[in-house]
């Protein structure tokens, strides 16, 4: 049965205890503040998590040992002894990820902080089984070699992947048997047998939003959606700072949500997605897969691109109040595998939508763009197990599996 990724723990910031028998939980609450601040002293970790003073130097003096956390440079000028803030160290850790979309596949080796290392990325019509297992034998020991990492150097393997990716194959015409096969093909299975990591799996837009959340703007907000708009629209949802995918793994995948009656389509995914692009410029007779190119110039897709993005940003609006209804979320990020300027495009008609919704009963949120770009999905193979090795969560902290 093919593993899935499970919530690991991560939360926004908790108090620690100065027992000694949870040093784990307090190591991963010490890390997740640095990562969250980006440097931290001892005295400002003593002030943030609540633990005393001799365990923040032990737990300090522990993850510089382990190679964890590097030393800025001294803070002087101030009363008594200088200060020395403590960062990441980018090279602890290595992860191999693996992103499968509708019309991509990327491979890549990412390191503790976010940084891609090294990759390698196709343009497909559709995905199969033994696609996917060609392209990660044809290309691993390229991207480790132009990654200078070894075999033994990799902390696990992360994959970012749709869930029933057999699923909705005529919205992007791929034929049925074909895709029938991920029915019973076990991805994480193959690929074990093949490495000698951890091999995790995770739904391609959770992983996206884990990345937003792991390695982007390091948000105040605590509750907020997250849409990303690939082949078809996905997304993922925050509480209390930190991913929640739900028991099956498919918390805040709004493709199916419905929303007002268009020519017949009632869901998202018929409105918000880019296959509705492709299917625009294909009319035309224009190459659809060009969107997916990263250098293709998207102001040669007009006026398509602004119809497109009108629709988008009027259904985005009708599901996000309906996610409003639900649990009052502070916030919405936008991102999705399109240009930065095509994003703030998205995000200002999307502003709009919402400023002349009916928001009665609902409190409008604060809207924001990724701040992690198109490459999150791929990022998200990295943050997953992040999350699961170094993080806190207290959606999951008392929860059974």
């Amino acid at each position: 049965m093919t593993k899935t990724f499970q919530d690991a723990p991560r939360q926004t910031l908790q108090k620690g205890s100065n027992q000694i028998a949870i040093r784990s939980y307090n190591e991963r609450l010490v890390l997740q503040l640095i990562r969250d601040q980006g440097a931290v002293t001892k005295a400002e970790a003593t002030r943030a998590t609540g633990l005393s003073p001799n365990a923040i130097s032990t737990i300090f003096r522990t993850l510089e040992e382990e190679g964890f956390i590097l030393r800025d440079e001294p803070i002087r000028g101030r009363i008594g002894q200088p200060s020395t803030p403590m960062h990441l160290n980018p090279e602890v850790r290595h992860y191999v990820a693996l992103a499968v979309g509708r019309r991509s596949m990327e491979l890549a080796v990412i390191d503790f902080v976010g940084q891609i290392k090294a990759s390698r990325r196709v343009i497909i019509a559709y995905p199969t089984p033994q696609s996917v297992l060609a392209f990660f034998k044809d290309n691993l020991s390229v991207v480790l070699r132009s990654a200078k990492q070894k075999r033994g150097d990799i902390a696990g393997m992360g994959i970012a992947m749709p869930f029933e990716i057999w699923s909705w194959t005529s919205e992007f015409d791929a034929p049925r048997e074909e895709m029938n096969a991920w029915r019973t093909f076990d991805l994480v299975a193959e690929l074990e047998a093949l490495v000698p990591w951890e091999v995790v799996l995770e739904n391609d837009a959770t992983a996206a939003c884990r990345a937003e959340l792991v390695f982007g703007s390091r948000s105040t907000m605590q509750d907020w959606i997250y849409f990303f708009i690939g082949t078809f629209v996905g997304g993922g949802i925050v509480l209390n700072g930190s991913v929640f995918s739900g028991r099956k793994g498919n918390a805040g995948g709004f493709g199916p949500m419905r929303v007002p009656d268009k020519d017949g389509k009632n869901r998202l995914v018929d409105h918000a997605s880019l296959v509705v692009l492709e299917h625009q410029l294909l009319a035309q007779q224009r190459e659809p897969l060009a969107i997916y190119e990263e250098t293709a110039d998207w102001s040669q897709m007009e006026p398509f691109l602004s119809e497109w993005i009108e629709q988008a940003a009027h259904n985005l609006a009708h599901a996000t109040v309906s996610a409003l209804a639900v649990i009052d979320f502070e916030g919405v990020v936008i991102e999705g595998a399109f240009p930065e300027a095509i994003k703030l495009r998205l995000v200002e008609a999307f502003r709009h939508q919402m400023e002349i919704s009916d928001l009665q009963g609902v409190t409008m949120p604060q809207i924001d763009v990724g701040h992690v770009g198109r490459k999150a999905r791929i990022l998200g193979g990295a943050a997953c197990l992040i999350t699961q090795k170094h993080m806190i969560d207290q959606n999951t902290l008392l929860r059974s599996q």
